[in-house]
């Protein structure tokens, strides 16, 4: 289990008693193309789960696997000891209303308000009426603070704020599990720590259970308090566990040059390389 140290990572409520998802002897393919083999690995209740790796390393591929976008070519996921993968149509749909999604690029609808991107799920899911879901697309949005922004566009609004409002969004349907893909691309170092806090803030006042795909150094060591470390080369999950601690301790060195890189620049001033 990780130690408690730096930033939000000292404040993870966990259950150690309990795997909240669990990933066993997962390989991901396309056709004859194997992206990764073998990838086992554990996320408690309550943890903030970095899956980090070099472009191109199967993250996001991971991703769309752990929500059904994409299926193993062999292994399966569980979540609270059910699987996932050999769920039938009808429980997989039930797993999935308890999660939460946020992609890339945000994927609000640009021709609804926030309001409205945000009542999608509650529309289709639920049997609230129109006063009711404005309500909870309101709560939602002061939660990721845009209070006051219910009747805006995405396109009136900031890049960093577009992500928030796809977190509101994510958690409209109250889910007890939280999937980030990339979610510090595209914005700048005071926004991407604004995210981050907020990632932290959630999974401290909901209990969440968390689970980010990044390659962000800087997200990576602030929020996590557990990690899998992809390997395109190997194809393969070649360390897990605290990320500040596989960057102090772990002697692999395709995790050491991602997590230090600042030690190979320096390395290669000292060489002339």
């Amino acid at each position: 289990m990780a130690k408690s140290n730096e930033a939000g990572a000292t404040r993870a409520r966990t259950d150690t008693s309990k795997p909240r998802i669990e990933v066993r002897d997962l390989t991901m393919a396309f056709g004859d193309f194997v992206v990764m083999r073998d990838l086992n690995f554990i996320v408690r209740r309550g943890e903030i789960f970095v899956v980090m790796g070099g472009s191109g390393c199967g993250k996001s591929t991971l991703l769309r696997h752990m929500i059904g976008l994409l299926e193993p070519a062999r292994g399966e996921i569980l979540y609270e000891g059910v699987s996932f993968t050999r769920a039938s149509a009808e429980e997989r749909q039930r797993m999935l209303r308890r999660f939460g999604v946020t992609y890339q690029s945000g994927a609000l609808w640009s021709p609804m308000t926030l309001a409205e991107n945000i009542g999608l799920p509650l529309g289709e899911f639920t049997d609230l009426s129109p006063y009711e879901i404005r309500e909870i697309a309101r709560l939602k949005l002061a939660l990721v603070g845009l209070k006051g922004f219910e009747d805006y566009y995405p396109s009136q609004i900031s890049g960093g704020m577009q992500k928030r409002a796809a977190l509101a969004r994510a958690m409209a349907l109250d889910p007890d599990v939280l999937f980030f893909d990339e979610p510090s691309a595209g914005l700048d170092p005071i926004s991407t720590r604004l995210l981050n806090e907020l990632i932290i803030e959630l999974r401290d006042s909901l209990g969440a259970t968390i689970m980010v795909v990044t390659h962000d150094l800087a997200s990576i060591f602030m929020i996590a308090n557990n990690s899998a470390f992809l390997d395109g080369i190997s194809r393969r999950m070649i360390a897990q566990g605290d990320p500040r601690e596989l960057r102090d301790h772990c002697d692999i060195p395709a995790v050491q040059r991602f997590l230090r890189p600042n030690l190979e620049k320096r390395a290669e001033a000292r060489t002339g390389g």
